[in-house]
């Protein structure tokens, strides 16, 4: 494995553990925020539970998210990412 190799992998390494950082954060924001709206609808209106409806449009976001994440987006996007790049190769070479 040569050095540009590691330096490679490292870069995907630090995008990956990025990604991964950010739906914790927005998980942690879900939580805490759907936490404040469930509270705030036992105390005002304990007979009808409208929190749930922030709280399925958020996760619907939610899970997008997390499908992006650990099912696989990363490899979808360098697939994206390198059709791209051979796209742009190609017309590079017809100029």
């Amino acid at each position: 494995m040569t050095d540009a190799d590691d330096i490679e992998m490292r870069r995907l390494a630090v995008r990956r553990a990025d990604m991964k950082l950010a739906f914790r954060s927005h998980l942690m924001a879900y939580v805490g925020v759907n936490g404040g709206l469930v509270a705030l609808n036992l105390i005002t209106s304990p007979g009808y539970f409208w929190a749930i409806w922030p709280m399925l449009g958020w996760g619907i976001g939610l899970g997008a998210h997390a499908m992006s994440v650990y099912m696989n987006g990363e490899g979808i996007r360098d697939r994206l990412i390198e059709e791209e790049l051979e796209k742009l190769r190609k017309t590079k070479g017809l100029r």
